[in-house]
């Protein structure tokens, strides 16, 4: 019995160890603007990295298509948001993600490989959170399954 009881313990613990974080996936309509943070408007869209960057005008799609470098980060995140890209590993090592690492970052729920990499990023601002985890998304996030 206390082998079966350890047995099921270990499979939880590496489950939990093979976590992904995320947090309900939001629809388009539902997702913040990477340019004005306004609600988009799911006909208003761009690509990017794979996926489809949405929008709440097409003003906005103009400002991101002339400048996408300044709105790349905003734009991850809301992938991220959309469930268009999905928690591969630690955002700055690429690690596997540990349990209690998790954060919300916008509308997204981010998890890290350590708490040195967890408060590296708590400690930032809400702006320099989110350039930090998903300005650059190589390490930690890959597109979804479709």
């Amino acid at each position: 019995m206390l082998v079966r009881a350890i047995s099921c313990l270990a499979l939880v613990c590496l489950a939990l160890s093979s976590l992904v974080a995320s947090a309900a996936v939001k629809e388009p309509k539902d997702a913040k603007c990477p340019v004005s943070e306004h609600e988009c408007d799911p006909a208003a869209k761009a690509d990017l990295d794979g996926g489809t960057v949405y929008f709440c005008c097409d003003k906005c799609v103009a400002a991101f298509k002339k400048d996408g470098e300044k709105f790349a980060a905003k734009a991850h995140q809301q992938m991220v948001s959309t469930g268009q890209l999905v928690q591969k590993g630690c955002p700055f090592s690429g690690g596997p993600v540990k349990p209690g690492t998790q954060i919300s970052i916008g509308d997204a729920e981010v998890g890290f490989c350590c708490p040195n990499c967890k408060g590296k990023v708590e400690k930032a601002s809400p702006e320099e959170q989110v350039k930090m985890v998903f300005g650059r998304i190589d390490k930690g996030f890959k597109p979804a399954a479709k």
